[in-house]
């Protein structure tokens, strides 16, 4: 069967070119008061340990936080499962709701897994790309990276503190951005026009830029792992495996997505053509929303800079 070339896409409507919905300004607003009001109740405390530590603790079948990773293929394993525990993520829905109308596109009969996985590959080609990259870096860099500088310093912030804040203020405008062309309300880049995978290798890459903000306390013993190392090939084995645990989730839903209501789907987004638009704008307005006001409003509101409001359990 022949690949196919990155000008093609079963769905290019998903990141522009319409049809749009009819009440975009609604949309928006509801979008990103959904976003807004998810980091008011979000728990960090309770994605990292409750969901996170019992799920890599589980799987690894010893407390992960406490067991010193010893050799290679330990950190092998450790990279992956601790990826797979912290996939619970509002981003991670975020992209996942980005990418469900592309159910409705899904050929019948043998075909059907390979076009299924197609978007999921085009979204595993930018993820990985900027994993591979950054675990690179980090072994290159070693542990004088600002993610290892825990201490605040001016403002109540740590460099830490402040990497976060930047690279996930990126990410949510990125999300953001790339909700408003969904919708139509920013025009859509010549450069999806013309390769219309374009998008989610780009939202891959978004993906994999989590790691470089992530302040997860599994991930961070991953990271002075392979800082320690010293590694370019460990390091970036490490944490393409971290990625490819995160975004493995996503695979195994969007397939039970296809399999058990390919069909529907596929009918509902024929009933309404603006659905597909309405669908991926309104997943991606919520997630950049979410992003941007959780890693920079509510980090200042943690350090007594600003008031947010913020639900503590």
């Amino acid at each position: 069967m022949a690949t196919t070339p990155l000008t093609q896409s079963p769905t290019p409507s998903a990141f522009g070119g319409g049809p749009y919905p009819s009440r975009r300004a609604r949309l928006i607003a509801l979008s990103v008061l959904a976003g807004f009001a998810l980091t008011v109740l979000w728990s960090a405390r309770f994605v990292d340990r409750v969901i996170g530590d019992n799920v890599a603790n589980t799987l690894l079948g010893h407390d992960a936080r406490e067991t010193p990773i010893s050799g290679a293929w330990a950190g092998a394993l450790f990279a992956f499962v601790t990826g797979l525990a912290g996939s619970f993520t509002a981003c991670n829905v975020a992209a996942f709701g980005a990418v469900a109308p592309l159910v409705g596109e899904q050929a019948p009969g043998r075909r059907r897994l390979g076009q299924t996985l197609k978007p999921v590959g085009w979204i595993a080609v930018g993820t990985l790309a900027v994993s591979a990259a950054y675990g690179v870096l980090v072994a290159l860099v070693g542990t004088r990276m600002p993610q290892f500088a825990t201490t605040p310093g001016g403002g109540g912030l740590s460099p830490r503190g402040i990497q976060s804040m930047v690279v996930f203020g990126v990410i949510g405008l990125a999300f953001l951005a790339l909700g408003l062309i969904s919708t139509g309300v920013l025009r859509t880049p010549a450069t999806f026009r013309r390769h219309p995978n374009a998008p989610l290798v780009l939202l891959g890459a978004l993906i994999g830029g989590f790691l470089i903000g992530r302040p997860y306390p599994l991930f961070r013993i991953m990271f002075r792992d392979a800082a320690e190392s010293h590694n370019v090939f460990y390091g970036a084995g490490a944490f393409l495996l971290q990625s490819a645990g995160n975004i493995a989730l996503m695979v195994v839903l969007f397939l039970l997505l296809t399999y058990v209501a390919g069909d529907r789907l596929r009918r509902w987004f024929a009933r309404g053509p603006a659905r597909v638009a309405t669908v991926t704008g309104s997943a991606l307005l919520v997630g950049g929303t979410f992003t941007l006001f959780y890693w920079v409003l509510r980090s200042l509101g943690r350090a007594g800079i600003i008031w947010y409001p913020a639900i503590g359990w």
